[in-house]
């Protein structure tokens, strides 16, 4: 007892020594003629002004529908694992070893959920940010989706941040939302992500598209980007009292809609499935949002679920496609085709 007495007094000491030696950041706020950068080094905080043209500070949104893409690659729930993310990239040829962007004129998707539970979500959203505009100046493009645990955070829901976070927040004096907020460069930028995108016949989302919601609210992905960038700063408490709440938060919504997985949703049809893409004139989905060990493909290959568990940070695939064929990237490097169950 008394063995055990002692280890629980030294806890917080040990916890408290951890987070007074990590490094974290930057965040960078926008000010009226200028812009300052707030890190952590070594559990201090450093600030410096930058100026104003540092960064852009205006984000514009994307279109929703791309044709004519050669190669497309796709992973999704990262969750903070940016050292199994880089590995990932790396052996699969998407980036280099300087860990930029060599997927020539490709396009990846990331299909939500970067942030939350891991300790390097700040570090993933710089990565993705310089990928970006890399993808974009070689003629490819990287696309990130916001998935349920983006608008969990936009929206002031912080249960699963890492704790590593909450100490930052409070060394920078913050909530941590406010680290994303609407006057910083990465705040911004996430606010101009879409939540839905097609790329030639292949519908990307994190949780999946219902017959429902297609009822609900039609299959014009700009004007639906749009309504859900323009409400993604409401509160779920402001957000229950307008229409737009379903469209967020409900099982039937983009970011949350699970039916297409037995073990976790309703496991449909094949006929709802086909009616589902015919409305969405495409012929495959691809989802996060629920995880397995690897990329499932179900429905004759139609719907493909791109959680492989990365947010474990043991393993994780990419999809790729290229000419309507689908192989799983494993963490190797090594491609495995997706068999069709009609061949």
């Amino acid at each position: 007892m008394k063995k055990l007495f002692f280890i629980l007094i030294l806890v917080p000491y040990i916890l408290l020594g951890q987070n007074l030696t990590f490094s974290d950041g930057p965040y960078i706020f926008i000010k009226k003629d200028r812009l300052v950068e707030k890190s952590l080094i070594n559990g201090k905080v450093i600030t410096k002004d930058l100026e104003i043209n540092r960064y852009d500070t205006i984000y514009y949104p994307a279109k929703s529908s791309f044709s004519n893409v050669n190669k497309i690659a796709a992973l999704s729930d990262i969750h903070g694992q940016f050292d199994l993310l880089v590995a990932l990239l790396k052996n699969n040829k998407i980036i280099d070893n300087n860990l930029d962007w060599s997927f020539n004129k490709g396009h990846l998707v990331i299909v939500g959920d970067v942030f939350d539970r891991g300790e390097k979500v700040n570090q993933i959203l710089w990565l993705l940010y310089k990928l970006e505009i890399q993808a974009k100046n070689m003629g490819g493009r990287l696309h990130f989706l916001l998935g349920n645990h983006e608008y969990m955070v936009l929206q002031k829901d912080l249960r699963y941040i890492n704790r590593k976070y909450r100490f930052s927040a409070k060394s920078l004096d913050l909530k941590y939302d406010e680290l994303y907020g609407k006057e910083t460069i990465l705040g911004r930028w996430l606010r101009s992500k879409p939540t839905i995108i097609k790329i030639n016949n292949t519908v990307f989302t994190h949780g999946g598209v219902s017959k429902k919601f297609i009822k609900n609210r039609g299959v014009d992905f700009d004007e639906i980007n749009d309504l859900m960038r323009n409400n993604i700063d409401f509160s779920p408490k402001k957000m229950k009292s307008r229409d737009y709440y379903k469209l967020y938060n409900s099982e039937e919504s983009l970011v949350w809609y699970r039916d297409y997985f037995k073990e976790y949703g309703d496991d449909l049809s094949e006929k709802d499935i086909s009616e589902i893409l015919k409305n969405l004139n495409s012929k495959h989905i691809v989802v996060g949002h629920c995880p397995y060990d690897e990329i499932i493909p179900l429905y004759n290959n139609r719907i493909f679920g791109v959680d492989s568990s990365i947010q474990k940070g043991i393993y994780g695939e990419v999809l790729f496609i290229e000419n309507d064929q689908f192989s799983r990237g494993k963490l190797n490097g090594k491609l495995i085709r997706i068999e069709s169950d009609a061949q």
